[in-house]
């Protein structure tokens, strides 16, 4: 089981929701964290709610100068954890170039940017520890979820991408991909989303998984089992089980 204590970890979109949640739950466990978002002061907020050392440092993911600006002040560390997303409801028949291109480059070219920033020391090093969050959504492709699913569908692969080089090395790579969380962003939903759970409760599954060896977990587990098997469904009935919204 990892030990927490004295380990320096980066968390990326970590001011309010599940990275939050995450954060106590790691300070809590002796981490010395240091806080990633856009809005500085969002963060000096949350970073006074921990009960460990905790420093905070704005970074806009969206933006490769930010990254590379926030990179060049990161210490030595010992992990990072990408939880930084943004999410409209949308279909294909209501196209919003802003906001799909938002999501394209926030959830996921912007997991690259700290991916990159992060990654290349940890190698030189052979020693370290990435975390990615993922999504039930990004199993296979779903109605309402242009931009959101196919971003979180690329950092599930980077992921397994990452995992598939580095595990036989000191870099551990992990992946969560969890189902609906109650935040300010499933709050723009019109529909029932079923097992929704609160951030502290999916950030006490995700911090059993960091603790853990394991590299994938996928929850609420019995919510999952319909992403999981739906990748082995023929497409007739999978687009029967998921129809068209609107």
């Amino acid at each position: 089981m990892r030990d927490f204590k004295g380990k320096r970890y980066w968390l990326v979109g970590a001011s309010e929701g599940l990275g939050l949640a995450l954060a106590q739950k790691l300070s809590a466990a002796g981490a010395e964290l240091i806080l990633s978002a856009r809005n500085a002061e969002t963060l000096q907020k949350a970073a006074a709610t921990l009960p460990g050392p905790t420093t905070i440092l704005p970074v806009d993911v969206s933006s490769s100068d930010s990254v590379q600006a926030a990179a060049a002040e990161l210490p030595d560390l010992d992990g990072m954890v990408f939880l930084a997303g943004v999410y409209w409801p949308m279909r294909a028949q209501d196209w919003n170039a802003e906001q799909a291109e938002a999501m394209a480059n926030i959830n996921f070219t912007g997991c690259m940017r700290i991916v990159g920033a992060a990654l290349p020391p940890m190698v030189a090093k052979n020693k370290g520890h990435i975390v990615i969050t993922g999504s039930l959504s990004g199993f296979r492709g779903l109605p309402g979820a242009i931009g959101y699913a196919a971003a979180k569908a690329g950092t599930m692969v980077l992921a397994e991408s990452l995992y598939a080089d580095l595990r036989k090395t000191g870099v551990t790579v992990q992946l969560a991909n969890p189902g609906f969380i109650r935040t300010r962003l499933t709050a723009k939903n019109d529909f029932t989303m079923p097992f929704i759970m609160e951030p502290e409760a999916a950030a006490a599954i995700m911090f059993r998984h960091m603790q853990s060896g394991g590299f994938k977990i996928s929850f609420p587990t019995v919510f999952s089992w319909l992403f999981r098997g739906g990748n082995f469904l023929p497409d007739w009935l999978y687009y029967r089980v998921f129809p068209p919204k609107g």
